[in-house]
């Protein structure tokens, strides 16, 4: 077997081609630590050129290709059986990295074993940053304020907004309750130790799933702001206005992700919640979940 690299960077892609080029761009032109980098793209079964795409322009990739759309969770685990490297970056295929993107936050996971996972600054198309890149978890308080608007109107205070920070600014490195999967850097010992990604969840949700396990199994998850990241977000789900201009997702597409999205709350909820918080607060969250994602639902459905 060939010696270890520092690190794995697994991209999951479905229909993304153009996004993906600029993201493997990027990756290879970061600084990249000593040991050096794999990367491992895995397609879920796109049609949109991807797959000729990479193996045309890009060899040294390891790529994988699905015969059918697996979804984030499932297809991220068989990216990482296949790495060689002593850490995992699992980054989105609407991310353009920058210079130091690679090698500072491993410099910093390294130094910190009680880490258990971390992200870096993700920036919107406008310059902004991506709050959604580091959040609380959905507990009954925070899912309460969320659904009666409580953290729209109070969109600074840490106690109706505590889902979203209070939107505060985090200027150094910062244990956070959750981070997402655009940009996750954890070591393959302990992505394997915890059972890597939950494939219950098809998109989103599993982000807070694994950070919930991480912090359970006592690790801090870290937002290290330091260094930063361009990110298209919802280029590949189609379901974000940031993006909408650019997505390539079918309507089909947008509501299926749509359904997974109200999907990967009833699961975190059911998984980790059930037997935590009395059973009334249970059905109260249930319930304004699927009144919540009926709407979304009709939203897509009608446009």
């Amino acid at each position: 077997m060939l010696p270890k690299k520092d690190l794995a960077i697994i991209i999951v892609t479905y229909n993304t081609r153009k996004l993906l080029d600029d993201c493997l761009v990027s990756v290879y032109k970061a600084i990249h630590p000593k040991q050096g980098i794999e990367v491992i793209v895995v397609d879920n079964k796109s049609t949109d050129g991807s797959v000729h795409m990479v193996n045309k322009k890009y060899p040294q990739v390891q790529l994988i290709q699905n015969n059918k759309n697996l979804g984030f969770a499932k297809a991220n685990n068989i990216g990482a059986k296949l790495a060689n490297s002593n850490y995992l970056l699992f980054l989105n295929s609407d991310t353009v990295l920058k210079k130091f993107s690679l090698v500072k936050p491993l410099k910093y996971l390294k130094k910190h074993p009680k880490v258990g996972a971390l992200t870096i600054k993700l920036l919107l198309a406008d310059g902004t940053t991506d709050y959604d890149n580091r959040r609380g978890f959905p507990t009954p308080w925070n899912t309460f304020c969320r659904l009666f608007g409580l953290s729209k109107i109070f969109p600074k205070s840490l106690v109706f907004n505590l889902y979203h920070l209070g939107f505060r600014q985090i200027k150094r490195p910062t244990a956070v309750p959750v981070i997402a999967g655009s940009y996750f850097l954890i070591s393959l010992k302990l992505f394997n130790q915890i059972g890597g990604w939950d494939e219950d969840y098809f998109f989103y949700g599993e982000d807070i799933d694994i950070c919930y396990r991480l912090q359970q199994a006592g690790y801090k998850i870290i937002y290290y702001p330091k260094v930063s990241t361009l990110h298209l977000k919802g280029a590949s789900s189609g379901i974000r206005q940031e993006t909408k201009k650019i997505t390539q997702a079918s309507k089909k597409i947008k509501i299926k992700i749509a359904r997974a999205s109200i999907r990967a709350w009833e699961i975190f909820i059911k998984k980790h919640y059930s037997k935590k918080y009395p059973a009334p607060f249970i059905w109260f969250m249930m319930l304004g979940i699927k009144i919540k994602g009926s709407l979304r639902l009709l939203k897509w459905q009608l446009s």
